[in-house]
């Protein structure tokens, strides 16, 4: 069973000495932090002893007062902070803060501020919508095929973001509702994944944990059963032999963790993380977006490529929900893509995790990352892709697909409009041109012409900047386009560059040009708007292109790798 509130308060906290510096830290300017510092008295076989960890959590603002100096002005805000969530830090957790920096990324998760206090009643109860998409209590099925199941309302460590605040309270979940939690899993066949979670399950003993493992396996159609947990790295300790002998008994079984920085990534965590791996159990992590813990690309990276070092694989990155009294740890959505964007191309893509926001009122998750299609015509199968460094790639689709989806000419004389949802910028009598969703007002007009160029695939930087039409001479006056880094075909023989006709055309004021859906400003902040072009220009700027084409040296054949590619 967990161990509830009693248990914790029958045994009195070792605080060890309020301001004593750690073991061989005789100079004062190394930092106060770690088990030899915090808890210099307690033997290795408490330390070691995840019950011991769990009793003796810091619960009251007078325990971690004997810990960690708390502003005297601060005192009743915290207080009062205490009336609506609680606190539970174990020994281990909160040797992990250094008590010399008051923004410690480490204590800012899990000690009570007087920020807390102050968006107290800024914020949402139930953020997700769980309790309105619960058919039992303890189950949310928001998701055709999976459900999550809460089965424990106590962890080893409570973060003041937590999006479950309102059912966080020590005590054992009854063994009747579990078992109609298992009851309407058995009888929903559409259901092949649970989610068992808190709470935090590992807080059980092995034994009461199996007893929900086994009932859950016994279900035929149930393929899946994942952990989410913080046990690993709050309190590593419970992660030991018996635990894992017992939770590979019922693969497929996985874990998802939640580490949110660099420095929670401590020899304890690798140990417990290991442990499990090494039992057959796949480990992903849950990380939270927190202003002031771990807002910047290099902090995520850390985290990131630490977690790959463990054997576990970045999974998600949460933005923060909205959840009362957690409003000073959120970051606007601009922060999650800025880092995202920081990743893609600069590590592995395995260890970039998934930027994703619970959409309020129980909509799910819904993934959101920086934009690399650029325009997509499905229509012609063609489209602008932008890397990583920010150069822009033409790239076009098996013709076989695309000869099946030219649409017939409207009795209007204009186009249809393709289930895919291209917009017209002049109505129907436009000539069929017409703009991708997704694509950037004033974007490339591609290769110039009407139809796709006689050598087709991916086309790649040449890794140096090609010269604009021009080149060498000043622009022209009120030129205000950015300049683009134009690939060269990946075959040779293409009788113009990329995007020749398109920068042959001058920039025209006062632009009608549609905005449509997908657009993303924040991506494209540098694209120029231009106006629809008419016959005459696209025409004279191809026609351009061709003599400068015919002027220029073909480009050189690239030697192969002896399998085709370069």
């Amino acid at each position: 069973m967990p161990i509830d509130l009693a248990d914790s308060a029958s045994s009195t906290p070792s605080t060890g000495p309020a301001s004593a510096p750690g073991e061989g830290s005789a100079d004062p300017a190394s930092p106060r932090y770690g088990r030899a510092h915090y808890y210099p008295d307690v033997s290795d076989a408490d330390w070691s002893d995840w019950r011991w960890q769990f009793r003796n959590r810091v619960t009251s603002l007078e325990t971690l007062a004997a810990h960690l100096e708390i502003p005297a002005e601060e005192w009743h805000d915290r207080l009062e902070v205490l009336r609506d969530f609680r606190m539970g830090i174990t020994p281990y957790y909160l040797s992990l803060i250094d008590k010399d920096d008051p923004d410690d990324p480490i204590l800012r998760q899990v000690v009570p501020l007087a920020e807390e206090n102050l968006f107290r009643a800024v914020g949402e109860e139930d953020p997700l919508g769980e309790e309105q998409f619960s058919p039992v209590p303890g189950i949310t099925h928001r998701y055709p095929d999976r459900v999550l199941m809460v089965i424990s309302n106590n962890c080893a460590v409570y973060c003041r973001y937590c999006t479950r605040k309102r059912t966080m309270y020590e005590g054992a979940t009854p063994d009747v509702e579990l078992d109609r939690m298992v009851d309407y899993i058995a009888r929903t066949p559409a259901v092949r994944d649970v989610v068992v979670s808190g709470g935090d399950p590992l807080n059980y003993s092995t034994a009461k944990l199996e007893q929900i493992l086994s009932k859950l396996r016994a279900i035929p159609h149930l393929e899946i059963i994942r952990i989410g947990s913080r046990v690993p790295v709050a309190l590593p300790q419970r992660i030991d032999d018996e635990l894992c002998a017992m939770l590979q008994k019922y693969h497929p079984l996985w874990i998802n963790v939640h580490f949110n920085h660099p420095r929670e990534l401590s020899p304890e965590a690798h140990g417990a993380c290991d442990r499990l791996s090494r039992a057959g159990i796949p480990l992903n992590n849950q990380a939270v977006l927190l202003k002031g813990v771990n807002d910047s690309v290099e902090t995520i990276r850390a985290l990131c490529h630490g977690l790959m070092r463990m054997r576990v694989r970045p999974y998600y990155l949460y933005q923060c929900d909205p959840v009362r009294g957690a409003e000073h740890f959120r970051t606007p959505i601009s922060k999650g893509l800025e880092i995202i964007e920081g990743l893609r191309g600069h590590t592995s893509g395995l260890a970039i995790p998934t930027y994703v926001i619970d959409a309020p009122g129980g909509g799910g998750k819904v993934p959101v990352a920086p934009q690399y299609l650029l325009h997509y015509d499905r229509e012609r199968g063609r489209a602008v892709l932008r890397n990583f460094q920010g150069n822009l790639y033409e790239y076009f689709e098996p013709r076989a697909d695309n000869d099946e989806l030219n649409p017939e000419p409207a009795p209007s004389g204009g186009r249809l409009v393709p289930a895919h949802g291209r917009v017209p910028k002049d109505g129907p009598g436009d000539g069929g041109r017409s703009t991708a969703v997704g694509a950037v007002p004033g974007a490339p007009g591609l290769n110039g012409r009407g139809e796709p160029p006689a050598t087709r695939g991916s086309a790649r930087s040449n890794g140096k900047q090609d010269a604009a039409p021009g080149a060498g001479s000043p622009p022209a006056e009120g030129d205000s386009r950015p300049s683009r880094r134009r690939g060269s075909s990946k075959s040779p023989g293409v009788d113009a560059p990329l995007y020749e006709a398109y920068l042959a055309t001058p920039p025209q004021p006062g632009s009608d040009a549609t905005d449509v859906v997908g657009k993303s400003r924040w991506v494209h902040r540098g694209a120029t708007t231009r106006t629809p072009r008419t016959a005459a220009s696209t025409e004279a700027g191809v026609a351009g292109g061709r003599s400068r084409a015919a002027q220029s040296p073909a480009p050189q054949a690239r030697p192969t790798n002896g399998h085709g590619t370069h």
